[in-house]
């Protein structure tokens, strides 16, 4: 039996094939998913939105990677095929073998538009900078 860090790997290595079927098979009936732009959706509209992100998407790298209680939680950082790299953390919770939810936390792009020991100069909002209007590096913009 895989244990629940095989199984998100295997999610991601889905992202990075672009093997729809593979994801279908580990992504429960009733799962949900929430990021900072969606608030649980269901797997049909997760699979519509999310899904066409993966054409994007050229590899992860994994930077920490955990589990605990049913739940897997991994940051990682990607690179997309236009050369962009960002980093994001996302929490897995697994049940029976199959993923029921999914909570993504945007991160930042890659290199940090701050130099090391500072800030970027622009106000706080409550939208991230850099995912108030959709880029088509991440798809449709809600996640990358």
């Amino acid at each position: 039996m895989e244990s629940d860090i095989d199984i998100v790997r295997s999610c991601f290595k889905a992202f990075e094939n672009k093997d729809r079927g593979a994801l279908e098979l580990i992504i429960g009936d009733e799962f949900h998913f929430t990021s900072p732009l969606d608030n649980a959706i269901n797997r049909e509209k997760y699979f519509e939105r999310c899904w066409p992100v993966s054409e994007s998407i050229e590899s992860f790298t994994f930077k920490n990677l955990a589990a605990a209680a049913g739940r897997v939680f991994v940051t990682y950082e990607s690179v997309l095929r236009n050369g962009k790299t960002f980093r994001n953390t996302e929490i897995f919770e697994i049940v029976r073998g199959k993923v029921l939810s999914i909570e993504v936390y945007f991160g930042w792009d890659l290199p940090h538009s701050a130099t090391s020991g500072n800030f970027v100069a622009e106000k706080m909002e409550a939208t991230p900078r850099n995912r108030r209007e959709p880029d088509p590096a991440y798809g449709d913009g809600t996640e990358a």
